[in-house]
């Protein structure tokens, strides 16, 4: 067998060793949201609220569930844009 050494194909080879580690490390830093402070639950109520509609809970009880939750809490429901995704977070 004949081995292809052209340009071309060491520029893919080259490619498809880096692609992996560059999705993966993509997709790590894309699911982590920003932590979001205690003091902008109003905002957080805000985007619940924007999200979720006629859906979402009361401002009082969504209020307090975002002063018992981390930052890293608030930061995923800010980051979400769904109503799924915001289940999703540890809220």
């Amino acid at each position: 067998m004949k081995k292809n050494s052209s340009p071309l194909h060491k520029t893919m080879n080259i490619i498809s060793y880096l692609a992996l580690p560059l999705m993966v490390i993509t997709l790590v830093s894309c699911s982590k949201a920003t932590p979001v402070p205690l003091s902008e639950c109003s905002a957080v109520v805000s985007h619940v609220k924007n999200v979720l509609k006629d859906n979402a809970p009361s401002k009082t009880k969504m209020l307090k569930q975002c002063k018992a939750a981390t930052d890293e809490a608030r930061g995923c429901i800010m980051a979400a844009d769904k109503p799924m995704k915001i289940l999703q977070c540890d809220f």
